[in-house]
């Protein structure tokens, strides 16, 4: 246990390479033609193996396009859960959107009640159109809370509010991603709470561009079992998230989950999306944190 606690005290002091002391990123270059990262031994942090992403929000006191610069020297490909509005600045540094979003996508009203179709229909046209635009390949989009409804009303209300919208991006080359996020910690009453329940819709769905977004972090809570989880489920995923379990903090041996076999398990499925860092760093230097959990997920 001492040698682990040191290991993670030395990586935090040295801030996983020299790299983390320059914003100078590589801008004005495809995401998929960015150098690998070295770290300070000069060895690459990248295999390839795996796309790098990582979720905007948990490190909103950086400023984006500083951020942005960091992610791209770090070997990181896209940022997750983008508005309109940030597009731009992330693709000024070579950067792509991995996740599109916008501040009508709510958690909590979702598709699985009726009277939300119209006002969802209007506004997700819209980002859809927007997003192709810019060839984002997904947006985000929710179940909404339970709210007292049975699964099998959930599934019905959602597919009548899906199925115009699925239609609708396959014009765009665009995907509707639903989460899967746990509704024991996080996000009390959420209805897309278990994997059986969205392979369910997706089944009934039955569109090509109707995916899950499989969190790992929320379905550790819920459900356990993430590798086998993975591999029978892996054609419903297109899109993954991380975080440490318990706390949603950094994804090292510090927590209990094994992020290394589970990229191992996302990479043998064939899985060519983006796995995007959602973890709340609690290290003083972030991305430190950040290229950390990089390092953990780079097989």
């Amino acid at each position: 246990m001492a040698d682990k606690i040191n290991r993670r005290k030395l990586l935090k002091n040295l801030g996983l390479g020299a790299g983390l002391l320059s914003f100078t990123g590589v801008s004005g270059v495809m995401a998929s033609n960015l150098k690998p990262a070295k770290d300070f031994t000069g060895n690459s942090l990248s295999s390839g193996k795996i796309n790098h992403s990582v979720c905007r929000w948990c490190y909103q006191n950086i400023p984006l396009q500083e951020f942005a610069k960091a992610c791209a020297e770090m070997g990181i490909q896209a940022i997750d859960l983008l508005k309109p509005s940030e597009w731009d600045i992330v693709e000024k540094e070579g950067l792509v959107c991995s996740m599109a979003t916008d501040d009508f996508a709510s958690l909590t009203e979702g598709f699985n009640d009726l009277k939300n179709h119209g006002h969802l229909h209007e506004k997700y046209k819209g980002l859809i159109k927007k997003a192709s635009e810019h060839k984002i390949k997904n947006v985000i989009c929710f179940s909404g809370n339970r709210n007292g409804m049975d699964d099998e009303t959930g599934i019905v209300n959602c597919i009548k509010g899906l199925t115009p919208l699925l239609e609708y991006a396959q014009e765009f080359n665009v995907n509707l991603v639903m989460e899967l996020l746990n509704s024991k910690v996080d996000h009390k009453n959420y209805m897309c709470d278990h994997t059986e329940w969205g392979v369910q819709l997706a089944k009934r769905l039955d569109q090509p561009n109707f995916k899950l977004l499989y969190d790992i972090y929320h379905m550790q809570i819920m459900e356990g079992d993430v590798i086998r989880t993975i591999r029978e489920n892996h054609q419903y995923f297109n899109h993954y998230h991380t975080g440490g379990v318990p706390g949603r903090n950094e994804i090292n041996d510090s927590q209990e989950l094994n992020y290394p076999a589970i990229m191992e398990a996302i990479y043998a499925t064939g899985f060519e999306g983006f796995v995007a860092q959602e973890f709340i760093p609690t290290y003083d230097d972030k991305l430190a944190a950040l290229r950390e959990g990089i390092s953990i997920c780079d097989i």
